[in-house]
């Protein structure tokens, strides 16, 4: 591969900081507002105009959708996301389960607020590009903006970006499914001018239920059997339809999956419809393939809404999300390293910093929590091999691929974010490093916040 040589250059440094968070997902707000929380100096990093992640930029509005009447579900800044979009006109209720869909435009606002409120720096538009390091310690991070190259140090960084890019370029060890075992890509979009009568009706009149999901190549799913009757706001009849009439393509008979909401006023949201193989979030050729060929199937996808689902005639595109929504890339080789045994049989650690319900979904398992049974995440599971400094939170901490297919959900997220923000924080008081952090001075202060890590 031809090669050129940068010049050596010098970097403005614009900011110093206690606590940096890079990318404001789930786990990313999480961590900063538990960092500020804890009385660290916080700035909190996203490369595009919005703090949410998977919830603003991507469009899943899903953020609890596996909670049930016997679910122990985890507390603290996960669970304020949710009440406070609600209180703040940003939620409404999703259809199946008992929890309420965010709604993607309002959150930014929402993150916005939260934000100000806890007294987080707001780093908007930049793009994180190298790790300051020295040795194997890092000591900031190296952005590209509008303004050109700047640096921001900090005493504490927290990997939120979902791909491990930090660690990852700091050296950390980490580990990426085969291209081809990689869970699927997905394009969300939203609809408007739906019959909302006339789609709830059809709804009514045809029930479909988790049991329905398999039977179609990479929607065949293992469960339990418990949650097999259960309802499920799944659509794959009218694609079946649309394939028979040669309204699209034959080889898009993947094209199946959910919907979130259906307003008074019309929109269909959260249309979870489109999923994209062999697409590797960390390669841009393929994230390039991955929204273009996502854009284009999720036409058709809406072509046959339109031709087959009652309350859909005259519906047409209201928005696509900002960017893919990346399941599966790098997880890191952690301290500890979670197994699908653990997320399966309630593992119990001693250094936990939050729980999670036994909700697994993805590599081909759904398992919903609707018997009370949950498992610990544990703080070692956040601390990467290698790098000092250096947390990550989000669905890239340490695990195989079971463990992935629950860690990876965006309330688990939120609740490693919050377990790394806190960690970030007493560190820095206590002057520890993360890999000899006393834990129980961690868990004092997420108890102090309202998480529950017992």
């Amino acid at each position: 591969m031809q090669k050129i040589h940068e010049l050596a250059r010098s970097v403005d440094v614009v900011l110093e900081t206690d606590v940096l968070v890079v990318g404001s997902g789930p786990g990313g707000l999480a961590a900063a507002l538990a960092a500020a929380r804890a009385g660290a100096r916080t700035a909190l990093i996203d490369r595009n105009g919005c703090f949410g992640g998977n919830i603003t930029q991507v469009g899943v509005e899903g953020f609890a959708w596996y909670r049930h009447e016997n679910t122990v579900d985890c507390e603290g800044i996960g669970i304020e996301f949710e009440e406070r979009a609600k209180a703040m006109g940003a939620a409404m209720p999703e259809p199946q389960s008992l929890s309420h869909a965010l709604d993607a435009e309002m959150f930014k606002w929402v993150a916005d607020t939260l934000v100000q409120e806890a007294g987080v720096t707001p780093l908007l538009h930049r793009l994180c590009v190298a790790p300051i390091m020295e040795k194997s310690v890092i000591l900031g991070v190296i952005t590209e903006s509008k303004a050109g190259r700047e640096a921001i140090l900090a005493k504490r960084v927290v990997d939120a970006t979902g791909d491990a890019d930090i660690a990852a370029r700091a050296g950390a060890p980490f580990h990426k499914s085969l291209k081809k075992d990689m869970m699927a890509v997905s394009v969300m979009f939203s609809m408007s001018g739906v019959n909302k009568r006339r789609f709830i009706d059809s709804v009514k009149a045809d029930p479909q239920t988790y049991a329905d999901w398999s039977g179609n190549g990479e929607w065949d799913y293992e469960t339990t059997g418990k949650e097999d009757q259960l309802f499920s706001p799944f659509l794959r009849k009218p694609f079946k339809k649309a394939l028979d009439a040669g309204l699209i393509p034959p080889y898009l008979h993947t094209i199946a999956g959910t919907w979130g909401t259906v307003t008074d006023q019309g929109d269909l949201t959260y249309l979870n419809l489109v999923h994209v193989p062999e697409i590797d979030g960390t390669d841009p050729n393929d994230l390039t393939l991955g929204e273009m060929r996502g854009r284009r199937e999720a036409i058709y996808a809406m072509e046959a809404l339109r031709k087959f689902m009652p309350g859909c005639e005259d519906a047409k595109l209201r928005n696509f999300g900002m960017t893919l929504g990346i399941r599966d890339t790098r997880k890191i080789d952690a301290l500890y390293n979670l197994t699908g045994n653990d997320v399966r049989e309630q593992a119990r650690f001693d250094d936990a910093i939050g729980i999670f319900p036994e909700f697994i979904d993805g590599y081909g398992i759904l398992i919903l929590p609707t018997t009370g049974r949950y498992w610990h995440v544990p703080y070692r599971a956040l601390v990467p091999k290698g790098v000092g400094n250096l947390l990550v939170a989000g669905r890239s901490i340490g695990g195989d691929k079971v463990s992935h297919a629950s860690a990876r959900n965006m309330m688990c997220c939120a609740v490693s974010g919050q377990g790394a923000g806190v960690a970030a924080a007493v560190s820095i008081q206590r002057d520890e490093a993360f890999d000899a952090l006393n834990i129980g001075a961690v868990q004092s202060e997420l108890a102090r916040q309202g998480a529950r890590f017992r």
